[in-house]
């Protein structure tokens, strides 16, 4: 079995990286995705979805290099279900209200667009952005 998410929009904090005590670097992005639509009745909606995802080794120091609340990223990965209740985790905010969490594990984290941290920062460092180089066929990338 196998699956695989793909989630564009934009982050809604700065990145928080901190060690595991092996020393593994994890970073945690969390991304809003927005959707529109004019209803029925021709009245715009709007829609957000919020990922909280966790992004791994270099990836998790690249993004935490270079990227900042604002910037748009297209985050592909799987999603980790709560293990009590095999969906989303289920919270209630401080208005009382309910939400839930939709959590990802990030397979590859592309850059997109302007923003960020700085553009020159962005620019002069090596972000990954889960692009191969060109390469001829039947060549290698190691």
């Amino acid at each position: 079995m196998y699956q695989k998410i793909i989630v564009v929009g934009n982050l809604g904090r700065d990145p928080e990286m901190r060690y595991t005590p092996t020393g593994q670097a994890v970073t945690t992005l969390n991304v809003a995705t927005n959707r529109r639509w004019a209803d029925r009745d021709g009245n715009m909606q709007e829609e957000t979805v919020w990922f909280r995802v966790s992004v791994w080794g270099k990836q998790a120091e690249s993004c935490n290099q270079y990227l900042a609340k604002g910037r748009a990223v297209l985050v592909e990965g799987r999603l980790k279900p709560d293990p009590a209740t095999g969906g989303p985790r289920v919270y209630q905010r401080q208005d009382g209200t309910w939400g839930a969490s939709y959590e990802i594990s990030a397979l590859s984290v592309r850059f997109m667009g302007g923003g960020g941290r700085s553009e020159a920062a962005a620019d002069d460092g090596p972000a990954f952005n889960g692009d191969l180089p060109d390469l001829a066929e039947g060549e290698l990338p190691f």
